[in-house]
């Protein structure tokens, strides 16, 4: 960019250049000002003290604060139901130092989980962000349970990158167990989500103030035009709970080229860019976009997120193994964390699989019980009486395979895996004789880590000012800088209930505007 003929609007900017460098306009021309502000509605169709855009997690846990400390809310949800992809993820939550924990003899603290958070991240992590969700992380678990009344199973379990077991698991081992009992509790205090909700504006007024938002009420995905646009006043402020970007192929691939249409997905196809596109124009500041997940447990056997992953984690990766079908060798440490991994199999050419024997596919017929019989009548899971068989299904070299299962037998004997330094389970026991389960493993973009910016108050922060934007509040997927370069399983949970919680409290207590 030039110097400083003079400034113009970001807006005008953009308009008249297509966004192409000009001779004589400063870098501060494009910041958010009052000249970019649209106009208020002549006239307001509804107002509420908050406006919440999403229904996952996220915003469903801030509308139950926003209203229980007295305000007006609205929940908007574009897709025909409510839940996003909460209401699809596998329900697990993280909480460290838990009553389970202390039950299973498993010693554990937030400390530990902020370590484990931060090593994943690469040391990305906004620090104070990640330390509110590893420090409210059992507070927020125990919340679900005694004020949501959320049921989760009797024992920790352990996602790749914790140093310890610490996964609570809803009963049916999905996040529609989280988002049911909030939605229930949010009908008992009178706010239902509105459905077919597309927010196409924000109103940031020209005294910087967010004031509310348009919508186009009726909208049926993936009609951009379609429903009724509509002006929806926030007297206190508007929180985007609106997720991440993980089905919009165009918006990734800009982030990151190598995530185009080849590369699936675990999200619902209503995971896409245009809320966080609209945040970003009215000058919120984007934080590490192109850090963008690929969960390393999908398979090329099911569409999206299926049921592999709950196979692949809790029966191979605690009590199996991971082989590269090349080699016949474990090519990664099973429970390392989830960019670790899904490199590992992009590496050896999504040539890989994961198999339990007997031991591990009985503990998952307990934790699982809903998803194994699935998984073995849609033939995502094999099962091998022999090791013969295993390694004749997949082409694996036998001779290097069985080494592979004696080495690994002998770490479990000596209570430490020397080869990649595996956490091992209190009740490990050596791969044992057939049968053998095994499933393909593929990775699929999972989780985006980058977002706008936020405070520990959950407040959108100005690209510019580096400043709270008056009136806006974020939460969940949709913000950055929490988790890093790579999100913890389990945690993304905790972090979109912490900070919705959060948000929805600090949202209600603002000040009217006039």
């Amino acid at each position: 960019m030039g110097t400083t003929k003079g400034k113009i609007s970001r807006r005008d900017f953009l308009k008249t250049t297509g966004g192409a460098a000009v001779a004589g306009v400063t870098l501060s021309g494009l910041m958010w000002s009052p000249a970019d502000a649209a106009p208020l509605p002549k006239k307001w169709e509804e107002t509420f003290d908050v406006v919440i855009v999403g229904s996952g997690f996220a915003g469903l846990a801030a509308a139950y604060e926003a209203k229980k400390a007295g305000a007006s809310v609205v929940v908007l949800e574009k897709m025909k139901t409510p839940g996003g992809n909460s209401i699809i993820n596998g329900g697990v939550v993280a909480a460290a130092g838990s009553p389970l924990q202390e039950k299973m003899g498993i010693k554990d603290s937030p400390e530990l989980l902020l370590q484990d958070m931060l090593k994943a991240g690469l040391h990305l992590n906004y620090v104070e962000l990640a330390r509110m969700v590893a420090y409210k992380s059992n507070e927020t678990v125990q919340w679900t349970i005694n004020e949501l009344g959320v049921q989760y199973k009797e024992k920790v379990t352990q996602e790749g990158g914790h140093s310890v077991p610490r996964m609570y698991s809803t009963y049916n081992q999905s996040g529609s167990a989280i988002i049911t009992r909030l939605l229930a509790k949010l009908k008992e205090i009178n706010v239902v989500p509105r459905t077919q909700c597309y927010l196409t504006q924000i109103y940031r007024d020209k005294d910087g103030r967010v004031k509310g938002v348009q919508i186009r009420e009726g909208y049926v995905f993936p009609k951009e035009n379609s429903g009724r646009l509509k002006n929806i006043r926030a007297r206190k402020a508007v929180i985007l709970a609106t997720g991440g970007f993980g089905a919009d192929v165009s918006f990734r691939t800009t982030q990151d080229p190598r995530l185009d249409e080849k590369v699936d997905t675990t999200n619902q196809p209503g995971a896409t860019a245009e809320a966080l596109k609209e945040a970003l124009r009215i000058g919120c500041t984007p934080v590490q976009l192109s850090w963008i997940q690929l969960g390393p447990w999908g398979s090329p056997d099911e569409k999206g997120m299926g049921l592999n992953p709950f196979f692949a984690q809790l029966c191979c990766a605690m009590y199996g193994l991971w082989i590269d079908t090349k080699t016949g060798k474990r090519f990664v440490n099973e429970l390392a964390d989830r960019k670790i991994r899904a490199d590992a199999i992009l590496r050896a050419g999504n040539k890989c699989i994961a198999f339990t024997d007997a031991h591990g596919f009985a503990i998952g017929e307990k934790l699982i019980a809903e998803a194994i019989p699935k998984l073995i009548e849609r033939g995502v899971v094999k099962k091998y009486d022999t090791l013969e068989d295993m390694a004749k299904a997949y082409n694996i070299p036998l001779e290097p395979l069985k080494e592979t299962i004696e080495r690994w037998n002998k770490s479990v004997l000596a209570g430490k895996d020397e080869e990649w330094g595996r956490y091992l389970q209190k009740d490990q026991q050596p791969i044992g004789p057939g049968p053998y389960y095994a499933s393909r493993l593929m990775p699929k973009v999972h989780h985006c880590m980058g977002g706008v910016r936020i405070n520990t108050k959950a407040q959108a922060i100005d690209l510019f000012t580096n400043q709270p934007i008056l009136g806006l509040y974020a939460a969940g997927e949709v913000t950055g800088g929490v988790h890093g370069a790579v999100r913890l399983g389990s945690c993304a949970t905790v972090d979109c209930l912490v900070f919705g919680r959060i948000a929805g409290q600090n949202a209600a207590q603002e000040k009217p505007w006039s």
